[in-house]
């Protein structure tokens, strides 16, 4: 019985090992010659305005949870897509009711300024 366990065994100490031997021998080839301009924080080719531990606003964060909400709609429109034949008028009025309840909540938030950048 446990020679059936063997080939899982080889597999994740392979898994494990794969890694860390990598890093430890790209670690030994590759070049390390750190200075200041390789150590400073990259914003698009200029310089960072603020520091790294700035607190953010909560406006950053509704953005993402927006964006979080909106893009699981097209997670549901993908399936409906594939099989709108198959769903035929029924399909379609409850896509529409989907998309009519979005809508209504995208206009609400719109109104709110919860979608305002600066």
């Amino acid at each position: 019985m446990p020679r059936n366990y063997i080939p899982i065994l080889i597999f994740i100490t392979l898994a494990f090992l794969f890694p860390i031997v990598t890093l430890a021998i790209l670690r030994w080839v590759r070049p390390s010659v750190p200075h200041k301009a390789k150590l400073s924080p990259y914003e698009c080719g200029v310089d960072p305005v603020y520091q790294p531990r700035e607190r953010y606003t909560v406006r950053y964060y509704i953005v993402a949870i927006l964006f979080v909400v909106f893009d699981v709609e097209t997670v549901f429109l993908f399936p409906w897509a594939i099989r709108y034949d198959v769903l035929g008028l029924f399909g379609l009025m409850e896509m529409l009711v989907f998309l009519g309840i979005l809508i209504v909540g995208f206009v609400w938030l719109w109104k709110q300024g919860a979608l305002e950048w600066v």
